[in-house]
């Protein structure tokens, strides 16, 4: 069973609410009572993401052109990253 915790509690002890998740606990965060985020430990077994996985799922349109070398797999990525950006950078 997981806790709800408000938005406002979450923000008057995150640092313990942290430490409980990394341990173990699931806590629900709940805006005005609707959850919006979970608040968990990190999955260790989690997979890396692919190319072909994302195209297998729909995610990604595979490459028309296949006169390139392929990416490498897995494409590094961070949150907020320019995919125009780091496709150039990994092509050279």
């Amino acid at each position: 069973m997981s806790e709800r915790l408000g938005i406002r509690e979450l923000r008057g002890d995150l640092s313990a609410s942290v430490r409980r998740a990394g341990s173990g606990e699931r806590i629900i965060v709940t805006v005005d009572g609707a959850p919006i985020a979970e608040l968990g430990p990190v999955d260790g077994g989690v997979e890396s993401v692919t190319l072909a996985g994302l195209v297998a799922r729909g995610l990604v349109v595979p490459p028309r052109r296949t006169d390139r070398p392929p990416l490498p797999d897995p494409v590094p990525a961070w949150i907020g990253s320019r995919l125009d950006r780091l496709l150039r950078e990994v092509r050279g």
